[in-house]
């Protein structure tokens, strides 16, 4: 949930107080510039605590090991494109689908997403006119949302169309007459569960009307990035979101076409050297292994084995998640507390409190987020760039900053949201003045 209104605590202030408070914070800001201080908050990284966690995933195969599968088939040669069973059942189990619906890839989702959508341009959808012979392709945008979903249709230059977000997922009523009217919008972007960087996950009406849309465009597809799905900050279950079946759903509303899903253990086991996957309807299977054949023989079956031996089962996967959310938890609990006793009584940002994911939004004052980015940079704390959580990097408020706790200690993060807080309470104030 948001933080409370934006603006009333500053406001009480005169013109008079607001400079006496200005000089105050910017002596503060002077001593931070002197203190040769040297953070990175930029990317969602895990932290070297994190990656130890699956060491142990370094040992389970050896030159004695057996590298055959459940079905007898043996890892290190060609063959089984879609994944080895044991991958696929694992992968299923993250994205609670059926084995049947998946396909494991290689090391990152967002590859699946990009191929996913370089083969819709060159070979287009279930025999649908590539995009590519089209005059137009149009995309939809949840904002603030993930810089890296927007870089790839970016890439393909798509027209993006910025959807607001709401506290239980994108704008619907929008979403419907967009894609109703709109035989050029193809696509959109959708972070479900502990969204990027909101941390919101979508509400069981959201889920339902996205399964029931009547899209004009017969190759329009949900891109359904389920990245965080076992993401939990906290082992009470009552604290963890949880969210329909997208494809259940879909196929429930008489659309089972209509979504790809993508899961990966890229911040479950090793950034980079994760296995990542797709589930989606059976025709979209069949139509996209017919391409896949032709681009590999078959993915990393040597990893998807080391995968499943050192988690075992998803049961296994769960108990290795609560060792994450152990060491994520006090992170963001160093944030949160910094700004709630900061920033809460001044009343000049809004943030938001997930309940897993890897990201806090922080929205500041309208046309500040640039500036207080900035000051951040010069006084040595690294950002995500404002504006990166738009498409074409420009946040028509200037206003939304994406805060990553997840690589730094809970010390360093003190330090830095200090510097984030005085650097916003300037911006603030010197934007004020303008008035």
């Amino acid at each position: 949930m948001r933080g409370e209104g934006i603006m009333a605590g500053y406001n009480t202030l005169s013109k008079e107080q607001l400079n006496e408070e200005l000089v105050k914070l910017k002596e503060e800001y002077a001593k931070i510039l002197e203190s040769d201080i040297s953070l990175d908050m930029s990317r969602g990284k895990p932290g070297e605590d994190q990656l130890n966690l699956s060491m142990g995933m370094m040992n389970v195969l050896d030159g004695n090991s057996d590298y055959k599968t459940t079905v007898g088939f043996d890892c290190r040669n060609y063959g089984l494109l879609d994944g080895i069973p044991e991958a696929k059942q694992m992968m299923a189990d993250i994205m609670e689908v059926s084995p049947e619906n998946v396909i494991v890839f290689g090391n990152a989702s967002l590859n699946i997403m990009y191929d996913t959508v370089s083969r819709s341009f060159t070979h287009g959808v279930l025999g649908e006119t590539p995009w590519c012979k089209l005059d137009k392709v149009k995309w939809l945008c949840p904002v603030p949302g993930y810089d890296r979903h927007f870089a790839i249709t970016e890439f393909f230059g798509v027209e993006m169309i910025n959807v607001p977000m709401n506290e239980d997922g994108p704008d619907m009523d929008m979403v419907e007459k967009l894609v109703s009217e709109d035989e050029a919008i193809k696509g959109i972007w959708c972070v479900p569960k502990y969204a990027n960087p909101t941390g919101v996950a979508y509400s069981d009406e959201v889920v339902r009307r996205f399964a029931a849309l009547k899209p004009a465009a017969k190759d329009f597809r949900i891109f359904w990035d389920n990245a965080y799905a076992i993401h939990h900050l906290y082992e009470d279950e009552s604290k963890q979101e949880k969210i329909l079946n997208i494809l259940e759903e879909c196929e429930k509303a008489g659309n089972p076409d209509m979504v790809y899903e993508f899961a990966s253990t890229s911040k479950v086991s090793f950034p980079g050297s994760g296995v990542a996957a797709m589930a989606t309807s059976k025709a979209n299977i069949a139509f996209i292994k017919k391409q896949m054949g032709i681009q590999t023989i078959g993915y990393d079956k040597i990893n998807q084995l080391r995968h499943v031996k050192f988690f075992k089962d998803f049961d296994g996967v769960k108990a290795h998640m609560m060792k994450h959310a152990a060491l994520l938890r006090p992170k963001f609990d160093a944030v949160l507390s910094m700004l709630d006793k900061e920033l809460k009584d001044a009343e000049i940002a809004a943030w938001t409190k997930p309940q897993g994911g890897y990201f806090i939004s922080l929205d500041v004052m309208e046309g500040c987020a640039k500036k207080v980015v900035s000051m951040c940079k010069d006084a040595g704390m690294i950002l995500t760039g404002a504006g990166a959580t738009y498409p074409y990097g420009k946040d028509p408020k200037d206003s939304n900053i994406r805060i990553a706790p997840s690589y730094a200690t809970p010390e360093d993060l003190v330090k830095a949201s200090k510097i984030l807080i005085v650097c916003t309470k300037i911006a603030t104030i010197e934007k004020m003045l303008e008035a």
